[in-house]
């Protein structure tokens, strides 16, 4: 599955557009993953905890919306936004969102 963030597929040609397809990813923060941000935050440097997460949920949403397209006949996925957004009381959850337009290229 071909997945880019441009309106077309350069040297390949939009033959169908079939709809616009999703992937959601809604992750949950454990506490030692928050404690270990908290250290980081007070003694400075990168949270790799929560970079962990991040990227795992990207990579779940763009794979969900990969699968939704393959199901409707699709074989690339233009136009891609991914979205982020924390949740829950706290801020304990993150939320990740990935939208495009399915569509078949040749």
């Amino acid at each position: 599955m071909l997945i880019t963030t441009t309106p077309g597929v350069e040297g390949k040609r939009i033959v169908e557009y079939k709809e616009i397809v999703f992937g959601e990813v809604i992750a949950g923060v454990d506490f030692i993953k928050d404690f270990s941000a908290g250290l980081r935050n007070f003694f400075g440097g990168r949270t790799g905890a929560y970079e962990g997460e991040l990227v795992q949920a990207r990579k779940q949403a763009l794979q969900e919306m990969s699968e939704r397209a393959v199901k409707i006949g699709a074989n690339a996925i233009v136009g891609v936004d991914i979205d982020y957004e924390v949740l829950g009381q706290g801020g304990n959850m993150l939320m990740v969102t990935a939208s495009g337009t399915a569509v078949v290229v040749e």
